[in-house]
């Protein structure tokens, strides 16, 4: 029988397959909802800012695929550009003139990007950027921050050791210990242990990468003197300044944090917003840096599925519909609104949660005096109060991402009754999940 005859199953159903055929019964681990308990929803059906589950329940989603639908799930404009493409060419593996419109139209309006290259996801553009920052520069370390989070790179699947400064341990199985060492961590806020890993190997690091508005632990908004400082020594040790914005990249404005901080970083990465919902990633930045890559230059990169001429167009349809509507003032407003008034609603009921928020992001965290900017600094016991919110939430009609140290994402499809909806459902969450 074929698989699309059942899949009419319900959601326990499915995923009670999945787990036979599948690691966790899943293709990405967020997915299967091991930090917030219970089985995962199957959706089947989705369209602007609503999903439907394959047992037909309506949902109002914040995840947005995680980022990508800032138009929303099947933007009109969107779909008739993605429709057209289906119709005239899958997949080439040869030179087309899709993929140099986006090109031209990214590299005409952001000029830290002179060059760049398509990939498919953000974790390949992140790999790639390491490379050229490692050849361009003939040293080997790299410097992250814990709490940011590049992807499933083996260098950066890595958090903060003991011992010297900086030095790292990985976090996950599969990733040797001399892989692990090439990469120093140090903390997001913290000038002072910054420039003791920067005295201690700033001779030998190639790179610095850093989310510039971290935004996969939490959402951790830097304070701007330390991401000043961090160029700064950067600069001054002859490291290279990598921006990974696969998430902030034309989500917080059309040049991403790059453009709100006046910053020009010599490598950027970026993915989501620019394939419109496909899987694609792009590296790109100093045409000097990019020239080293093959086939220009001696840095190997490739891929057989680079520059698909669907998420091609369908990017190239979503930025320019971006520009066109003013789609970050409009974002602006509708998140102030919505975060600022659960915020006033949450404060009024004395429940002990708030929302943090940039651009178009939010995440609901436990109530702080001051801002978190690190890890150290998110509450105590977030993670598992999150689960019960979560669950409360989705019994009324609200998903969002299974995971607290995850954000939501607001798309120009959630209307303001939508956003009424959802603002009264996740206050009574909140209510409910700490009665």
């Amino acid at each position: 029988m074929e698989t699309k005859l059942q899949l009419q199953n319900s959601s326990a159903d499915l995923f009670a397959r999945a787990l036979q055929v599948a690691p966790g019964g899943v293709h990405s681990p967020v997915r299967a909802f091991k930090s917030v308990g219970g089985t995962p929803v199957f959706f089947d059906r989705a369209q602007g800012a609503l999903l439907w589950s394959v047992e037909g329940r309506e949902y109002i989603d914040f995840c947005q695929s995680f980022g990508p639908l800032l138009l929303g799930h099947r933007d009109p404009d969107v779909s008739e550009e993605v429709r057209a493409a289906i119709d005239t060419a899958w997949s080439f593996g040869a030179c087309e003139p899709y993929s140099l419109a986006l090109a031209e139209w990214i590299t005409a309006r952001l000029p830290w990007v002179q060059k760049l290259r398509f990939v498919s996801s953000g974790t390949e553009a992140v790999m790639s950027a390491l490379r050229v920052a490692r050849a361009a520069t003939g040293r080997k370390r790299i410097l992250k921050f814990e709490g940011c989070y590049h992807g499933h790179a083996d260098a950066l699947l890595v958090k903060a050791g003991s011992g010297l400064a900086g030095v790292a341990a990985s976090t996950s199985a599969g990733v040797s210990e001399g892989v692990a060492s090439e990469t120093l961590v140090s903390p997001l806020d913290d000038e002072a242990a910054l420039q003791q890993v920067f005295a201690e190997f700033g001779h030998e690091i190639a790179a610095v990468i850093l989310e510039p508005l971290p935004a996969n632990y939490g959402l951790l908004i830097q304070r701007r003197e330390f991401l000043d400082e961090v160029v700064r020594l950067a600069r001054a040790h002859g490291s290279l300044v990598i921006f990974d914005e696969v998430i902030s990249g034309f989500r917080v404005a059309l040049g991403g944090m790059a453009e709100l901080l006046g910053i020009q970083p010599d490598l950027v990465t970026y993915g989501k917003v620019i394939g419109g919902g496909f899987p694609v990633g792009c590296y790109g930045g100093r045409r000097d840096l990019l020239d080293l890559v093959a086939p220009s230059g001696p840095v190997y990169q490739a891929g057989t599925l680079s520059a698909n001429p669907v998420g091609m167009r369908a990017g190239l349809a979503t930025l320019q519909k971006i520009e066109r509507v003013n789609a970050y003032a409009q974002l602006e407003t509708k998140t102030a609104q919505f975060c600022d008034g659960l915020n006033q609603q949450l404060q009024q009921r004395g429940l002990p949660y708030q929302m943090t928020r940039f651009g178009s992001l939010f995440w609901l965290h436990g109530q702080t005096e001051q801002p978190i900017r690190n890890i150290e600094q998110i509450p105590a016991e977030h993670g598992k109060r999150f689960g019960p919110i979560f669950h409360a939430a989705l019994e009324r009609g609200v998903y969002l991402a299974p995971s607290g140290y995850e954000v939501g994402f607001l798309s120009l499809a959630h209307t303001d009754e939508l956003l009424a909806r959802a603002s009264t459902a996740l206050i009574e969450a909140v209510a409910a999940a700490r009665s």
